[in-house]
């Protein structure tokens, strides 16, 4: 017979030959095998979700060739997906890592692949008039909620976490924010809910007055940019506008984004001389606010000013984004439960109306008053 031959010499190693079956490795080293089972048991989550919302993706993207083309396929993904998720309810639970993966990792890659759309200096000459802007509305946003909470008593942490998602990215700046300044289950539930409700609506409304105003496409992405809540909401409301609109709302939304870090940052300041102690629930926070996502959004804008991409090659990167954001987009309709929405409390919703109705129609008098959308057209 012949002698055993070892992966290498030790005491208690198995002989090469017992560690294979048919050329598979059968007896990995323990962390290999738990890392291999962990992404296993990742990818059995997140499949039927992520193949859930393809299926919803594609299916808008047929049925809107039937229809008039001011319909645009990411309206249509996000009404199946809430019809869906609606009508679905709990026994769509074993959808919901994948649609969470779908919703904000497939997002964010498509966001990445549409820096390739643009240069430097585009963004440059659309980021730095409307990072003012930006300030100035997200100040307002602050200011709007923190009276409106107390007029209709609202406790001072659902507030400020309405505050930020109302000034910042949404849904992410509220999870961001929560550990910071330990906020109750039910205080997050409540806040996702009023953000959710008002972007979502925003998706619809603002679309329509556009049009109704004729608004042009890159006021109406700087429009976009600076009053809608969420970073999904964002890119489905600019791209039923058009790819004007999309540029310009893509880079206003991400300087919103950017921002987020330094506001946690004093957030966390703020609520330690209260006395809470935030130090560790800090540091998760931050981590959350870092959008990494934009730095690969410009890097996809350096490789297009440097050359490296060309206009074919962004063209195809560009149906890539749109086909990724159409999924991640459907996966937002799943996401969504009105009954959820109607358990709400009144109060929240009071905030989240107030904020909507004076930081959109406030914002959008600003720029087609003060001409602001023709300093950033592209």
């Amino acid at each position: 017979m012949a002698p055993t031959r070892n992966v290498q010499s030790g005491i208690g190693r198995p002989p090469r030959e017992a560690c294979y079956v048919d050329d598979v490795p059968s007896c990995l080293p323990p962390v290999a095998m738990t890392r291999t089972a962990a992404i296993e048991r990742g990818v059995r989550l997140i499949a039927p979700g992520l193949a859930a919302a393809v299926v919803v993706a594609l299916v808008a993207r047929f049925v809107t060739g039937y229809l008039p083309s001011y319909v645009a396929e990411v309206t249509i993904a996000i009404l199946i997906g809430i019809i869906i998720g609606s009508l679905g309810g709990s026994r769509l639970a074993p959808l919901a890592p994948g649609l969470a993966f779908t919703s904000q990792r497939v997002l964010r890659s498509g966001i990445i692949l549409l820096g390739a759309r643009l240069s430097l200096g585009e963004i440059a000459r659309i980021g730095l008039p409307a990072t003012i802007v930006v300030i100035v509305t997200m100040a307002a946003s602050f200011a709007i909620v923190l009276l409106v909470a107390r007029i209709v008593h609202i406790e001072g942490r659902l507030a400020l976490l309405i505050a930020v998602g109302s000034a910042v990215c949404g849904n992410t700046a509220i999870v961001a924010t929560a550990p910071v300044i330990g906020a109750r289950p039910r205080d997050v539930a409540y806040a996702v809910a009023t953000i959710t409700l008002f972007g979502t609506l925003a998706v619809f409304l603002y679309p329509a007055i556009g049009r109704a105003l004729a608004v042009p496409q890159p006021a109406f992405g700087l429009w976009a940019g600076v009053a809608v809540h969420d970073t999904s909401q964002v890119l489905a409301t600019s791209l039923v506008y058009g790819p004007s609109a999309v540029d310009v709302a893509t880079v206003v939304k991400l300087i919103r984004n950017a921002l987020m870090a330094p506001l946690l940052f004093l957030i966390a300041t703020g609520w330690a001389a209260r006395g809470a102690d935030a130090t560790g629930s800090a540091r998760r926070g931050m981590r959350r606010a870092v959008p990494l996502f934009v730095l690969g959004f410009l890097a996809l804008a350096a490789l297009r000013t440097a050359g490296v991409l060309d206009a074919q090659q962004a063209a195809v990167l560009d149906g890539v984004a749109r086909s990724l954001i159409l999924v991640a987009l459907a996966a937002v309709g799943m996401s969504i439960r009105l009954g959820e929405l109607r358990e709400t409390s009144w109060r929240p919703l009071a905030i989240g109306f107030a904020v909507a109705l004076v930081v959109g129609l406030g914002s959008l008098v600003a720029i087609l008053t003060l001409g602001l959308g023709t300093a950033i057209g592209v």
